[in-house]
């Protein structure tokens, strides 16, 4: 059985957002079962738990004796075994795997940056100064997406595929913000992907522990 690691609970404005959100729908769009092992505070800072992920992040994927760790990455080995996420077709990989690179490269350390100005730093001063342009270079990027992605309804070989689920859940990190909504083939594309079932069914399997309130240190 497949185990997958995931944090019992986060603050508000990350539920919805934690990367095992990723691998959770990579699963269930391969029908793939698995388990979920929650960490408690502090659980992610162990000896053991570091020994599997360097940074003390999550996830954790856990396969038999393989486990592996960043969800780009455990993403791709899922791909490998469902054609609902990867063709067959050598050249058609190549490209999604372009994409699936450009999600994590070109376009979330944008998210990320403008992220920790508003979320983490919104009364200091240097991320005041500094909003500005990271707001401009995220709107850039977001344009540039928006341009490349036209009138088409998925990245890829005209149908979902793992560079669509892994872009989506890139788009979903500015909620805080209108800049996706701005765009609307990137905001239509956000939804279509978001109503699919096996989205559904992994964002509810994130947020259930969630609901159950934050637990005590």
């Amino acid at each position: 059985m497949i185990t997958i690691s995931a944090f019992r609970w986060v603050p508000s404005f990350a539920q919805g957002l934690v990367r095992d959100l990723r691998v959770r729908w990579a699963l269930e769009e391969a029908g793939i079962p698995y388990e979920v092992k929650l960490l408690n505070q502090g659980d992610q800072k162990t000896e053991t738990y570091r020994q599997m992920q360097p940074f003390g992040q999550v996830p954790i994927y856990q396969e038999d004796d393989l486990v592996l760790f960043e969800s780009g990455a455990i993403l791709l080995h899922i791909a490998e075994k469902s054609e609902v996420l990867l063709p067959k077709n050598p050249r058609s990989v190549a490209r999604i795997r372009s994409w699936i690179f450009a999600a994590l490269s070109s376009i979330e350390p944008f998210m990320q940056n403008l992220s920790i100005i508003d979320l983490f730093c919104p009364g200091e001063e240097w991320a005041k100064l500094r909003r500005p342009a990271a707001l401009e270079s995220l709107a850039g990027r977001l344009q540039d997406l928006s341009n490349s992605l036209g009138d088409r309804e998925y990245l890829e070989c005209g149908r979902f595929t793992a560079a669509d689920l892994l872009m989506t859940t890139v788009l979903r990190i500015p909620r805080h913000t209108d800049l996706v909504q701005k765009l609307p083939n990137l905001e239509a594309y956000r939804l279509r992907c978001e109503a699919r079932p096996a989205f559904q069914r992994a964002l509810s399997g994130q947020m259930k522990p969630f609901a159950e309130g934050r637990p005590r240190s």
